[in-house]
């Protein structure tokens, strides 16, 4: 139970796209104001429905909502990036060629330029006087993650040198002239790993794959400090068994929850149920916090709610000539001898399913094919469940491990360019390969080789490069500092790929997502980044709608009917081809992936 006045000053609710952290984030704000207490809501999340959520206007300044004690903040991030590239970048304009130039921006155009932005606005909330004299709580929907924490927690970054130092990689370069704010930092980052200051809320999904996220990012920010975690589970079903639908999600969630990391049952447990309509609004908020708060009966109050608003009786548009399954998309790829089919998306959208059931759906074709994955969590294995030892060495998988990799990657910079380094110089650049964008490169040099493959066939991938790092690396001047960071030459696979991907007849990337708010935008960032290099997705591919299952439980049809807007905000706005795959009843694993199609 999230009893407000038992709540730290500072509260973060972190989880993948599609969870319902901010539904959560602002229900616990409203709880706590309930309470009497005076609450800024800060939203940093580029997706943030903040305005639609609390029905008004959220600026980068507090503004008053309409319950008593709560005031709201939107923080862009990007936005932020943007400014901190250009306070980066400026100086060097008409100094260095435009070629330089670009290189700086693209190499600034990263995860980690945008997490320590955000990590910028997070300390001034943090650090300045007035918001902690005025404000009781301080809610964050999204919280800094361990790759910021550890960024800021590099000691030599911030001695000046890396100002002179020619040999680090791009993403810690702007720590080199934040000398002054060394303090600031130092004290958000005390004060977030403060267990009387902080509280960290981690939202998961009642699924294997969001809990084990959960289950990572709650062993990392442990590691950094964050001790003081909560656990929220949100969309458990707690409807009937009337009909198949319901029963197999029951039985599916419930597996998912007994099975989840032992870790994970240790930290204090909230259960937010499967609600029929999302909590928008300040009453489906205030319904949420008494929820959270007293277990209320918030699933009847919506029901009610959504009748008397007429919920659902709007007809989906142009719903029935959007194409069904996988088989569109394998009809598109079947005449073809080779080819690389990339399943891309955020966390939980089911990417890694698509993959193998695109994949096994080749072989069946009579193709030579090779599966292959960068998901830490192997869910590739659990979801072939051995469909591939049918294979006949046509069908082969593998799993590129960005620890391995990574690993491997930081020893050969260390024996090459470190070993005519004097101590200081060689502890700096250990630092510099702990970043999160080294781990780019050394995992985009273990995808070139598994693309290399395509000479034989099909190369099925679940998760690729973003195009950030296509474009990082497709850059002059950073494949120069690359090569000079090993003993040979860059690797023909590595030279190949990009040319690889650009090509629309030989590459074909599937955008997965789900008919939610969350996931289309973050699929349609996605496909801006992907275009900014070269890259044109082939389908969307709109995975798990409850739209066409067959239900008569009342929660599951009221979800569907409200997919319609996303369903049509991808078909009408977002792109050109698409297909749906309906919610299965039976889980798809192993050969059972072929009902996909």
């Amino acid at each position: 139970m999230i009893e407000p006045l038992a709540l730290t000053p500072y509260l973060f609710f972190t989880g993948k796209g599609g969870v319902g952290k901010t539904s959560i984030a602002c229900a616990t704000a409203i709880s706590a104001a309930k309470n009497g207490k005076k609450v800024l809501l800060v939203s940093t999340d580029p997706a943030s429905n903040l305005d639609d959520v609390l029905e008004m206007k959220v600026s980068q300044h507090p503004a008053q909502t309409a319950v008593a004690g709560l005031w709201a903040l939107n923080l862009d991030p990007e936005e932020a990036a943007r400014d901190y590239r250009e306070s980066v970048v400026e100086p060097y304009r008409g100094v260095l060629p435009d070629e330089a130039i670009i290189s700086m921006e693209e190499q600034l155009s990263g995860a980690c330029t945008v997490e320590i932005a955000a990590f910028n606005m997070f300390c001034r909330l943090l650090d300045q006087a007035d918001y902690r004299e005025h404000y009781d709580h301080i809610v964050f929907d999204t919280a800094p993650t361990g790759h910021t924490l550890r960024l800021l927690s590099l000691p030599k970054a911030w001695t000046g040198f890396l100002g002179q130092n020619q040999h680090g990689t791009s993403c810690i370069g702007p720590l080199a002239g934040l000398e002054e704010q060394r303090q600031q930092y130092e004290h958000a980052v005390a004060a977030i790993t403060d267990g009387d200051a902080t509280m960290l809320f981690l939202v998961a999904r009642p699924e294997e794959s969001s809990l084990a996220e959960a289950y990572r990012a709650s062993d990392e920010l442990k590691e950094l400090g964050l001790e003081c975690q909560r656990l929220i589970i949100n969309g458990v079903f707690t409807g009937g068994e009337s009909d198949d639908a319901g029963a197999s999600l029951k039985q599916r969630q419930a597996q998912a929850l007994e099975n989840m990391p032992q870790a994970l049952k240790s930290v204090p447990l909230r259960i937010v149920p499967l609600l029929p309509v999302a909590p928008v609004g300040l009453e489906g908020l205030r319904l949420l916090a008494d929820q959270l708060a007293y277990g209320s009966d918030l699933i009847s109050a919506l029901m009610e709610k959504a009748a008397s608003q007429g919920q659902g009786h709007r007809n989906a548009p142009a719903l029935k000539d959007i194409l069904t399954g996988l088989k569109p998309v394998v009809s598109d790829l079947r005449k073809r001898e080779n080819g690389i089919v990339l399943a891309m998306g955020k966390g939980g959208v089911g990417k890694t399913t698509v993959a193998a059931a695109t994949a096994l759906a080749l072989f069946n074709q009579g193709h030579t094919v090779h599966l292959s994955t960068t998901d830490p969590a192997a869910h590739l294995e659990m979801a072939l469940s051995g469909a591939e030892t049918a294979g006949e060495g046509r069908l082969t998988v593998s799993r590129i491990d960005p620890e391995l990799e990574l690993k491997a990657y930081r020893q050969e910079v260390m024996d090459t360019v470190g070993a005519g380094m004097d101590e200081d110089e060689r502890q700096l650049l250990a630092e510099d390969l702990a970043s999160p964008c080294t781990e780019e490169i050394a995992i985009f040099r273990a995808f070139a080789r598994v693309v290399d493959k395509v000479e034989e066939g099909f190369v099925v991938l679940d998760t690729a490069p973003t195009g950030h790092t296509l474009l990082l690396l497709d850059n002059t001047q950073s494949y120069h500092r690359e090569v000079e960071r090993s003993t040979g030459e860059v690797p023909k696979e590595v030279r190949q790929l990009l040319p690889r991907l650009r090509d629309p007849e030989l590459t074909h990337v599937l955008v997965v997502t789900l008919a939610q708010a969350t996931p289309v935008l973050e699929a349609s960032r996605l496909q801006d980044d992907l275009r900014r290099a070269g890259i044109e997705p082939a389908w969307w591919v709109i995975n798990q709608t409850w739209t066409g299952v067959p239900t008569e439980d009342p929660i599951l049809k009221s979800l569907a009917r409200a997919e319609i807007v996303w369903l049509a905000e991808v078909t009408e706005n977002l792109a050109e081809k698409v297909t749906r795959i309906p919610w299965q009843v039976k889980e798809p694993k192993g050969l059972d992936l072929m009902q996909l199609l």
